[in-house]
């Protein structure tokens, strides 16, 4: 009996996969325990194997397509056992009992509750086939298509041109420079015998379009997608969800630069690394947090979640994206520790290796741009927690100590928080003690 490949559930949060690309074609051997498909989610790409073996009888989704968890997207089984030709709607076999609900497509997921009548029953295409579709002035809704549940594909488009009859008579040599220059025939009035398109033609065409792209230029439409999407997302939901409030006070990192000098070539013997900045801040947030515990919190369907461990996340920039490994138990954690976690997580997170469990768990995220020109800016929570800690470059300035103007290396830190959950007093408090650690930071390696 063939056996169903799931899209998986690999958190609690997960409710969609993005299919990035299958490892097997149609007709291929399988081995329990091979890569079998790849997929992000949660900002992350993870191979999933296959947990089972035989041939892969069926796939029913191409790269690209964004499916529901624990949604069949393939078969496999043994040569020649049948399998349905399209994946089994949710909710209507055996696959869907031990799983709940969750198998709808994103297209039509909660389109009963949510969407009118005419958004459901718009037509389905891959956007090449509806880009195509476009160019050639065709209605999609005359096409029949090929695609999982008949989405309409790019090469449909291109069958339904031909058995139109819309592919425009060239010569060779007309038909070699329009490929190398990207000329659409279609949109090119022949001169030749019986409107034949020829090179001249072909020739003119690619001068009117060069000039007409000197005189105007072309917007370039890109959509958001993969990690830049979910980001994207989680930001617009953390900034128009939580009532952010943010207050900045400058520190006075004298201390903190003279103590990282001293234990550069300790922690470097030790580690072979070098200690940063961003480990020290880490390491101060953590200080802070355990000496307010109200900071410490998640705040989930109205309800603040009190967190035992203390576990700062660090924003890594990425391509495409944001990412916020988490250091856990920061506050039980040397220096050293730590310096060593955050070089391999940051590491992992650039080459985009990190396994969900280094994502999951953050109870205090800092956002670090010391290493650009910037001195202050306001930092967007990571939800569900209730603050996060953004800091700029080092910088000398003059400030008065004891009546006296004195050059100090300076750095501003903000701290946005959540207004449902804390208010600016206590929120006022907890910056203050990072401000208080970072200027005496012996006490924290004590």
């Amino acid at each position: 009996m063939p056996k169903e490949i799931f899209m998986p559930k690999l958190s609690s949060t997960m409710r969609v996969g993005t299919l990035l690309r299958w490892f097997k074609e149609e007709g291929e051997p399988v081995e329990i325990g091979e890569p079998l498909f790849e997929i992000m989610t949660d900002k992350i790409n993870i191979e999933v194997e296959s947990y089972d073996s035989g041939i892969l009888l069926k796939k029913y989704y191409e790269p690209e397509a964004e499916i529901p968890v624990n949604q069949v997207i393939g078969y496999i089984g043994k040569p020649g056992e049948k399998v349905p030709d399209e994946p089994p709607a949710p909710g209507s076999g055996p696959a869907e009992s031990p799983r709940g609900q969750e198998g709808t497509s994103i297209e039509e997921q909660g389109a009963a509750d949510h969407q009118p009548e005419d958004e459901i029953r718009k037509v389905r295409a891959t956007p090449a086939a509806r880009a195509l579709a476009r160019k050639a002035g065709v209605d999609l809704g005359k096409i029949s298509g090929s695609g999982p549940r008949g989405r309409i594909q790019r090469k449909d488009v291109e069958q339904y041109l031909e058995a139109a009859g819309t592919k425009p008579k060239a010569t060779p040599l007309a038909q070699k420079i329009a490929k190398e220059e990207q000329v659409d025939l279609r949109a090119i009035s022949g001169t030749g015998s019986g409107g034949k398109i020829m090179k001249r033609d072909v020739l003119e065409a690619v001068r009117a379009s060069e000039q007409q792209r000197t005189e105007k230029r072309e917007e370039i439409r890109k959509p958001l997608s993969g990690l830049r999407k979910v980001v994207a997302n989680r930001m617009a939901q953390s900034a128009f969800t939580a009532p952010h409030v943010t207050l900045s006070t400058d520190i006075d990192m004298a201390k903190a630069v003279e103590m990282r000098q001293s234990l550069l070539p300790v922690i470097e013997k030790q580690t072979g690394l070098r200690l940063t900045y961003t480990d020290i801040l880490i390491k101060a947030a953590a200080t802070a947090l355990k000496r307010f515990p109200e900071v410490n919190v998640h705040f989930e369907n109205d309800e603040v979640v009190s967190r035992d461990e203390v576990n700062v996340g660090m924003a890594v920039a990425v391509k495409d994206g944001l990412l916020v490994p988490v250091i856990k138990n920061a506050d039980k954690k040397g220096l050293a520790a730590i310096c060593a976690e955050a070089k391999d997580l940051s590491k992992r997170a650039r080459e985009q290796k990190l396994l969900p469990d280094d994502l999951k768990g953050s109870t205090f995220t800092i956002s670090n741009l010391g290493m650009y020109p910037i001195d202050v800016f306001t930092p967007i929570i990571n939800l569900p927690e209730i603050a996060i800690l953004g800091v700029g470059r080092i910088q000398e300035k003059p400030v008065v100590i004891g009546g006296e103007i004195v050059i100090r290396p300076m750095m501003t830190a903000s701290l946005s928080f959540d207004h449902r959950v804390i208010d600016g007093a206590p929120a006022a408090e907890f910056l203050a003690e990072i401000k208080r650690i970072l200027e005496n930071p012996l006490e924290m390696i004590v």
